[in-house]
């Protein structure tokens, strides 16, 4: 997207408003005068917005008409001046009054522009340099470039330069935790199958380990994908393996009360049999799970620490990676995984499965998006999609498949299926999100909250609340610059920087709600994904008790101030141990807790095809095919009957191997091409 002239002095005079150019010590003199239009490409924010839904990206268009606009002084009740035309002092009083608005629409606002205006001053750098600021606030930025491992990619995927169509006994679309496995397994049992993945493949030095170009590539939507609403942050992996290339490396089991409720209630038996524990133990042991790595890095151990002083049972987070040492090198670098593992030390789907698929003659399809699965008399025959060359040409691709298996994630999945013509009344229908806020904690020492595990410790104490399945999770989460200047609340130009300048010394938990009550994944009249979720006063409760179980584990572990997720910054003050205000605890549940009130994020969705044994309101059968359209199959997160409560990738990882199992059994690869030769003859 380009932007005016006027609209960019605009996009610069805010960035310099969320970022201002302040004196301060003179030890970091140059941190405290750089503004933010000196750090931020406006470019990025337009190569940002194409990757949104065409309604957003008009919205963004009116929100800088308003803005350029003498009529903007009626939101905030200011001079009936454009924002380049007011004072500083002013412009900083205009984003607060927007801040705490009753309008939604401009707390949206206010929120759009500073999440994007703050991660891309403090999480962007230019290629093989530093961003000036990271010595400021004691970031490390990207590792030593002679660290990765720079080898010739081990998959070799197609490379279409025209228009091509493609024959194949099972389609798989998409390559992540479900994706991959099916890919895998069915390969290694002999069918031909090919998989199409929207995002591109990358491998050792393609993993830059800088933000922003990371959330930009590996990431759906440019890292930006969010509710129509704007008041959750979606972070979901498009990139070939999908969210096993990105995520935090946990390797959680389903629990066992979450498999006996989807079992009972929605009439899926084999989840709970040994057979599906079968499949668990099946993907485990490809993953190479294990709990070997004892090493924590400073906020791991503050969760650990603090738990164990309040009495509180703590885990360690079992994990898919492997050869790693007590090396420092080893720990530094497993901080940047999440933005892509450039050591080939985490085990997901792109150096288990996938390359197992490649190496039994699967062709695997990069940067693809499909439009559309294509069905005749019921059943799937494959799927229509444009790919994208390196040269950034399009490319028509046809695929003729016996089998269909869509593995897109929960909110590409059932958008695919609703342009292919599925009409399912459930089909992105009961979207659960985990909605996860943060809890930071400011400590004396340094907690070097990037380096070491992203999550190597858990606190299962209030997962299951007021005698229900439902509850919270409490473990910590990746702590770059980018992603925890979003998170930390703005109250005005000046406090931010204070608190990002002890970046090094902010250690944060999550509090990742296992929600019982959804939202729903639509698709607009270009077909692309719109996604809406309110968090309900039900889940709002669980999620608060949580907080309030953070903070004070933050507090027993030594931090002296404990920043509380609502954008008025409620702070509570320790002094040995002990919480000196804890009437702001008490008054967090009477606060208003609106959408964009508060930061909500979220990095695993679900059940938006859920699967089930009652047709009428479960679109997926217990195998993992649609009962809408036969040898159409569905095997990822999307599938699940309700959330999982943990971190989903085993979860999506077994039930997609018990799915392939099924296929595998029901049609073997022989009688498949058996079947098609029949067919064309």
């Amino acid at each position: 997207m380009q932007f005016t002239e006027a609209q960019r002095a605009t996009l610069r005079a805010l960035a310099d408003t969320f970022i201002p150019a302040v004196d301060g010590p003179a030890e970091h003199a140059a941190f405290w005068q750089r503004s933010g239009s000196e750090g931020i490409d406006v470019n990025q924010i337009g190569e940002i917005l194409e990757e949104q839904p065409a309604a957003a990206r008009q919205e963004f268009l009116k929100l800088l008409g308003l803005l350029d606009s003498p009529t903007l002084g009626l939101t905030w009740f200011g001079p009936l001046r454009p924002f380049v035309r007011l004072q500083p002092a002013q412009r900083e009083k205009m984003l607060q009054s927007w801040a705490q608005s009753n309008v939604p629409q401009l707390r949206k606002g206010f929120h759009a522009l500073r999440k994007l205006l703050l991660i891309l001053f403090y999480g962007g750098a230019e290629a093989g340099g530093r961003n000036p600021v990271w010595d400021s606030v004691g970031y490390a930025g990207p590792l030593p470039a002679d660290l990765p491992v720079d080898t010739a990619k081990p998959i070799r995927t197609l490379q279409p330069t025209q228009d091509v169509t493609y024959d194949c006994d099972v389609l798989v679309i998409g390559s992540g935790a479900g994706g991959g496995v099916v890919a895998g397994e069915l390969a290694a049992a002999g069918h031909d199958v090919l998989v199409l993945e929207k995002g591109p493949y990358c491998h050792g030095c393609d993993f830059t380990q800088r933000e922003v170009d990371m959330l930009g590539k590996l990431y759906d939507a440019k890292g930006a994908l969010s509710t129509q609403d704007g008041s959750i942050g979606v972070l979901a992996g498009s990139c070939l393996g999908g969210g096993t290339t990105v995520n935090w490396a946990g390797a959680f089991r389903t629990p066992d009360y979450v498999l006996q409720e989807w079992a009972r209630e929605h009439q899926l038996p084999h989840v709970a049999t040994l057979e599906f524990k079968k499949s668990l133990d099946a993907v485990s042991r490809a993953l190479s799970v294990n709990i070997d790595y004892t090493r924590h890095n400073g906020q791991n151990q503050a969760l650990w620490d603090g738990s164990t002083k309040l009495g509180q049972e703590v885990k360690l987070i079992p994990r898919n990676e492997k050869g790693l040492t007590d090396s420092d090198a080893h720990f530094q670098a497993l901080g940047y995984t999440t933005l892509g593992d450039a050591h080939g030390v985490k085990q997901g789907t792109l150096n288990t499965y996938l390359l197992q698929a490649f190496e039994h003659g699967a062709r695997l399809l990069a940067d693809t998006r499909v439009e559309r699965v294509t069905i005749a008399d019921g059943r799937a025959t494959g799927a229509e999609a444009v790919h994208t060359t390196a040269d950034g040409r399009p490319v028509r691709v046809t695929v003729r498949a016996r089998r269909v298996v869509v593995a897109g994630g929960a909110i590409q999945t059932p958008a695919l299926l609703l342009r292919s013509g599925l009409q399912h009344p459930h089909i992105g229908r009961h979207l659960n999100l985990h909605p996860t806020v943060v809890v930071s904690g400011m400590y004396e020492r340094p907690m070097h909250p990037w380096f070491g595990p992203s999550m190597s410790v858990v606190n299962d104490c209030f997962t299951m609340l007021n005698g229900t399945n439902y509850g919270a999770k409490l473990e910590t989460p990746p702590a770059h610059v980018g992603l925890m200047s979003m998170v930390i609340p703005w109250l005005n130009g000046r406090q931010h920087k204070q608190l990002m300048q002890q970046a090094d010394h902010i250690g944060s938990f999550i509090v990742l709600t296992r929600d019982r009550d959804g939202g729903r994944v639509s698709i607009d009249k270009h077909g692309q994904a719109l996604i809406d979720y309110t968090l309900s006063e039900h889940d709002r409760a669980n999620m608060l008790t949580g907080v309030r179980a953070a903070a004070e584990i933050h507090a027993a572990a030594g931090a002296h101030t404990v920043l509380l997720p609502h954008g008025t910054l409620p702070m509570l003050r320790v002094k040995n141990g002990q919480i000196d205000n804890p009437e702001v605890l008490d008054q967090l549940a009477h606060l208003s807790w609106k959408p964009n009130q508060f930061g909500l994020y979220s990095a695993h969705q679900m059940s938006t095809c859920r699967m089930g044994g009652d047709p009428a309101t479960h679109p997926t059968s217990p195998t993992g095919e649609l009962y809408e359209v036969k040898n159409l199959f569905v095997a990822d997160a999307s599938a699940f009957p309700a959330c999982s409560g943990v971190n989903p990738m085993l979860t999506v990882m077994a039930l997609a191997h018990y799915t392939a199992q099924q296929m595998k059994a029901a049609t073997p690869a022989a009688a498949l091409r058996a079947v098609a030769a029949t067919a064309e003859l």
